[in-house]
């Protein structure tokens, strides 16, 4: 592949968006709530509070004591996630994850209220991922396992155990509904309806825990598509899956993409952690943050 510097950020990389004009790229901690206005839901604060900011002129719109008192009920927030305009999802010390109904109008948040708390975890959640397009939500804890809930009706669908650590990164695949679960080095694969399809150990040293990961969503069908970790070694991996018997899958190691390698032909003892990843909207770049607020990408050839 060949490797571009496309720019950096203040702080560790939370979200990498590739808009149809542009990309956008998110501390860690922001979450964009509406691209067509730049607005994003910012967490993490001492107080508890959290804000929501115009990321084109890094303006805090409002802090959200002004409009939603009861959110520091909830404990430190760690982990968020926006299915729409109008949903927000967060978790954390409390072990409960609450969906809040929000209202931007004019660079301005005049609504935030608590739609519904979902009970089931007996630890800190430390990561969510959401599908609009199959209506789940997963949550990942401190308590070894993931809880999938059904986002239309918020209610518990069921629980994907087995984790022999913390749950530290999620994803849910649009095109199949497929759900990637990831603790320390070990990747988990389920279908849909927490069905264990293959658990996988993608150690390759003492800091290759996954700290980040995405699917490539060209086509269901195409044999293509491919699952990429960003690991706390620097290091980012891709995964092929090799169909099995019934439905059982493999997850063959397809290519190591290492920064320092390609930039001067020698692996660096620290490279910085990969934090976020995301695919270019033809498939044809991949772009990956890291914890020192640097953003490349690899142009797939």
């Amino acid at each position: 592949p060949a490797l571009f510097a496309l720019g950096t950020g203040k702080g560790p990389v939370g979200q990498i968006l590739c808009l149809e004009k542009e990309v956008l790229v998110l501390e860690k901690n922001q979450l964009l709530l509406s691209s067509l206005r730049c607005c994003f839901f910012s967490w993490g604060f001492p107080d508890n509070s959290c804000a929501f900011g115009n990321h084109a002129t890094e303006k805090v719109l409002c802090n959200t004591f002004a409009v939603c008192e009861s959110l520091c009920d909830w404990g430190d927030i760690l982990c968020a996630a926006c299915p729409n305009v109008t949903t927000v999802i967060t978790a954390g010390t409390s072990t409960v994850v609450c969906v809040w109904d929000v209202a931007v109008t004019k660079d301005k948040l005049t609504h935030m209220k608590l739609r519904q708390p979902l009970y089931g975890h007996t630890d800190t959640v430390v990561c969510l991922a959401v599908s609009e397009v199959h209506s789940i939500i997963v949550s990942g804890s401190h308590d070894l396992t993931c809880i999938l809930w059904d986002l239309e009706e918020l209610s518990y669908i069921t629980q994907l155990a087995g984790h022999t650590t913390i749950v530290s990164a999620l994803a849910i695949n649009d095109l199949t509904g497929e759900i990637v679960s990831c603790a320390g080095p070990q990747l988990y694969l389920w279908t849909m309806k927490g069905q264990l399809l293959t658990c996988t150990d993608t150690s390759c040293g003492p800091q290759s825990n996954i700290l980040c990961i995405s699917f490539t969503q060209r086509h269901e069908w195409d044999s293509r598509n491919v699952i990429i970790t960003g690991c706390e070694d620097g290091i980012i991996r891709v995964k092929e899956p090799v169909q099995a018997k019934g439905w059982e899958r493999h997850l063959v190691l397809h290519q190591e993409l290492n920064r320092s390698q390609a930039v001067s032909q020698r692996r660096y003892k620290n490279n910085p952690a990969i934090t976020a990843l995301a695919m270019s909207r033809t498939h044809a770049t991949l772009l990956a943050g890291d914890a020192w607020g640097q953003v490349f990408t690899w142009t797939c050839e």
